[in-house]
């Protein structure tokens, strides 16, 4: 398998993020439409057989396919942008911009909540035959999810809100640690394996997701679980997404980029200063005036990503 050097990685990632603020209105919300069609319908098919086999673990070992799906089709999440998209600010990218980056995150978020909602209701409708019975024991399982983690963490007040921030950090922590494993191979087969390991992790772990809650806690609403809407968005939506752009870039984007990325172009810079400045000095000792010495290839280039992910 092809192994991707870390320097290398941070330039894909901010390529990646440089190519995502230019994207158009209708690719962007094409995009994350379907990124989050396709995790949802993963994190209902591991819901799925964690009840039917009463083995979570089985559930979190295969709702990983639903992120490599959409990833090696080049759809996204609000939480690999939150990660990737600040790099091409830092990197001073050319069109990069505060007001760009927040359209992106606005866009991808109404293309993901439009994705994952849809979900919700073809599976509230395959739960209950179209709502004419009850819902099924997956149904129910999916509303008890709903319940205990909006009014769950209510009743435990600010300590409530505050695990609910931090299960939002670690989830996009190991997310977007997935979102860049997804670059770190040439290979189908080496980013498949890649991607897997940090997702399995936080979905077993139960972590807080932001696209995979905009299916869970409408599907449990649309299924009759006790918790209301503003429960939904107050004691989980809205803190987990600032917990996952806490979580993403802090942990993942910043600490990559810092260490392997401008650090790194900064030495090669200096070195190609020393060099030509070497050059001009021997050409200045041999002929007795400056004779300027070949031009190189310039430092950063603007080119369009390998992994649109």
């Amino acid at each position: 398998m092809s192994y991707v050097k870390p320097a290398e990685l941070v330039t894909r990632m901010v390529d990646a993020g440089a190519y995502k603020l230019q994207m158009s209105t209708r690719d962007t919300l094409i995009r994350s439409f379907m990124g989050a069609a396709l995790l949802t319908i993963a994190a209902a098919f591991a819901v799925t057989v964690s009840v039917n086999t009463g083995q979570p673990l089985l559930g979190a070992l295969l709702f990983p396919v639903g992120f490599v799906m959409l990833y090696l089709l080049g759809y996204d999440l609000l939480t690999g942008v939150f990660t990737l998209t600040p790099l091409a600010l830092l990197d001073k990218r050319p069109g990069a911009t505060v007001g760009g980056m927040f359209r992106n995150w606005g866009l991808v978020f109404l293309g993901n909540f439009g994705g994952a909602f849809m979900v919700a209701v073809l599976m509230a409708v395959y739960f209950t035959y179209g709502f004419s019975t009850e819902p099924s024991a997956v149904g129910l399982a999916i509303g008890e999810i709903g319940h205990g983690r909006t009014v769950g963490y209510a009743d435990h007040g600010a300590a409530g809100m505050l695990t609910l921030f931090i299960r939002g950090v670690l989830c996009n922590w190991l997310v977007s640690t997935g979102v860049v494993m997804a670059m770190i191979s040439d290979n189908v087969l080496g980013k498949i394996v890649a991607m897997w390991m940090p997702i399995m992790l936080f979905f077993y772990m139960g972590f807080e997701h932001s696209i995979v809650n905009m299916f869970l806690f409408p599907s449990g609403l649309l299924l009759g679980a006790d918790f209301t809407i503003m429960d939904y968005l107050i004691w989980n939506e809205i803190p987990t997404v600032v917990g996952n752009l806490v979580g993403g870039l802090l942990f993942v984007g910043l600490p990559l980029y810092l260490t392997h990325g401008r650090p790194a172009t900064r030495r090669k810079r200096a070195a190609r200063a020393a060099v030509s400045t070497a050059q001009v000095s021997a050409a200045q000792d041999s002929s007795g005036q400056e004779r300027m010495p070949e031009q190189t290839a310039p430092a950063d280039r603007d080119v369009e990503p390998v992994h649109a992910g």
